[in-house]
């Protein structure tokens, strides 16, 4: 079969890899910036590119012309998007051509904030109380009725990247009047202290086949917004916590209408009453190289894997998931300060991978104990902070 994959960042080599194995044809779509990346060219069969990601009316009628163009002489029977921003652009292009897979209602449950709030709520998951920014009325009814401090979130935006954190009445309508024309593409949501969890999963026939819980140990927002340290770890094995991801994970995917792919969720445990609320998902494969993390941990490749689910719904076959091993594994993740930072430090048995990337310093350590990688988590942070670490300015998405 001939399988369409979009990515406009550079990721997902291991998916197309995997694509490619299974027998089938593989193009890439990617931005025209990324042509020199070091893509495994023998398994893309032909590349097309693009000179912008953007998900707009005009980009998208030039991606319907593109397509029309490809389905001419070679067909395609399968649309799949590696990153984030591409969800859109591939449940478009499924809509127009009418190849199977998640259309664009059930992808804005992956992709809006707002519609998946509002498709949580409506199944019975909890939420923090939250409103979107349509109408004034509704905005003075969520600062009269719901506690501060409140975060005013972007709709379409992923991971921290336009996120701010607000305390009053005047702070909200402040931000509100600064997105002027904009201020329909967010929404506000009841801060929660508490850990963020987050759970990787991969879904065949409706039903989820593998999760694997872990937590933030310094989340993306914190990173993003203080110049932290991004850190992460597995969650005990069968403990209460991981039981609650794994439960609270197929209600999501079941209530969202996900079929077979690959999902990135997260949930936070609230300090105030020890409950999990849901915050986000995707239809994708988390970021910050934490399908490495969970390669690591349990030995189940989450590109990979997606692939051959992808290769198997296609072609009516079974596919039959790999055993996973429990292991606990930890990632950290650093700006470096240097362009090529030497890691030689990080040399203990259970470091079993390090990140190769100009201006990062960032590593993945494995055990049979928890307590083992916690120590060195917490031992390499405290090396990176004093002769690694750099910070850069949270991106923020503005009105102006």
């Amino acid at each position: 079969m001939n399988f369409l994959c979009i990515s406009c960042y550079f990721k997902g080599a291991p998916f197309l890899k995997a694509c490619k194995a299974a027998g089938n044809k593989v193009y890439l779509l990617t931005r025209e910036s990324l042509k020199n990346e070091p893509w495994p060219w023998d398994s893309i069969d032909e590349t097309f590119y693009t000179n912008t990601d953007a998900n707009t009316p005009e980009h998208f009628a030039n991606l319907i012309k593109g397509m029309a163009y490809l389905m001419k002489e070679k067909g395609v029977e399968r649309i799949v998007a590696l990153d984030d921003f591409d969800v859109e652009k591939a449940a478009m292009l499924r809509e127009e051509f009418r190849i199977p897979g998640m259309g664009q209602t059930t992808a804005r449950h992956f992709r809006d904030k707002l519609a998946m709030r509002m498709k949580a709520a409506e199944a019975g998951i909890d939420v923090p109380p939250f409103a979107h920014l349509f109408t004034d009325e509704n905005i003075n009814k969520f600062i009269a009725e719901v506690p501060g401090p409140w975060m005013v979130k972007p709709r379409g935006e992923a991971s921290a990247t336009g996120i701010s954190k607000v305390h009053s009445g005047d702070e909200l309508w402040k931000v509100v009047h600064e997105l002027g024309e904009k201020r329909h593409e967010y929404l506000v949501e009841q801060f929660k202290a508490g850990t963020v969890c987050h759970a990787d999963a991969l879904s065949v026939d409706g039903k989820v086949v593998f999760c694997r819980g872990s937590e933030y140990l310094s989340t993306p927002m914190e990173v993003a917004h203080g110049g932290g340290i991004f850190r992460s770890v597995t969650l005990p094995f069968h403990s209460q916590d991981d039981k609650a991801i794994q439960k609270e994970t197929a209600k999501v995917m079941k209530a969202f209408g996900m079929r077979f792919s690959a999902s990135h969720t997260e949930f936070i445990r609230s300090e105030e009453d020890g409950k999990f609320y849901f915050l986000e998902t995707s239809s994708r494969v988390g970021g910050a190289h934490l399908a490495e993390m969970v390669e690591a941990s349990s030995g189940i490749s989450l590109w990979s894997e997606w692939a051959k689910i992808e290769d198997a719904m296609a072609k009516g076959t079974d596919y039959k998931k790999p055993k996973a091993r429990n292991e606990y594994a930890g990632i950290l993740v650093s700006l470096s300060r240097y362009q090529k930072p030497d890691m030689s430090v990080f040399d203990d048995e259970e470091v079993v991978w390090k990140i190769n990337k100009d201006y990062h310093v960032g590593m993945i350590v494995r055990s049979k104990k928890r307590e083992r990688v916690l120590e060195l988590l917490d031992k390499y942070a405290a090396i990176v902070a004093k002769d690694f670490h750099a910070a850069a300015p949270a991106p923020k998405k503005s009105a102006h």
